[in-house]
């Protein structure tokens, strides 16, 4: 796992991380009768498929944020301003800066009212994420 984190992207440190959700992840559906190994092989294989998921959650999820420091917030955004136009204004301005997948998601979501499943299938990511 190790070497499939650290080609693509990841750290020391990352990979170690993944390993250790992707155990406890087994574990737990081990416990609860999610997974039943038919084989010697089947966990090396389960654990590795829950580990390589899990690491691709986490490269999709990390280049997709976009943070905006608080200070950089205008004071008019403040819902009890009196100047709503400015406020939509200023939102309008502020989604066309988003990228284009923070565009679609906010779009799909709020718009056109898709639910999370919906949504996931079009960006070819699990719901959770």
């Amino acid at each position: 796992m190790e070497k499939y984190v650290l080609a693509n992207n990841g750290d020391e440190q990352q990979a170690k991380d993944v390993f250790q959700e992707a155990f406890v992840s087994l574990c737990k559906n081990a416990k609860t009768g999610k997974f039943k190994p038919e084989n010697g092989t089947a966990i090396q294989g389960y654990l590795y498929q829950i580990a390589k998921n899990k690491w691709l959650d986490t490269l999709r999820s990390s280049k997709n944020k976009k943070t905006v420091p608080l200070e950089n917030i205008p004071e008019s955004w403040n819902e009890e301003t009196e100047n709503k136009e400015s406020n939509f204004e200023q939102m309008e301005i502020s989604f066309k800066n988003l990228g284009g997948n923070c565009k679609e998601l906010l779009t799909r979501f709020y718009y056109k009212k898709e639910s999370m499943a919906i949504i996931a299938r079009a960006f070819d990511w699990t719901e959770a994420t």
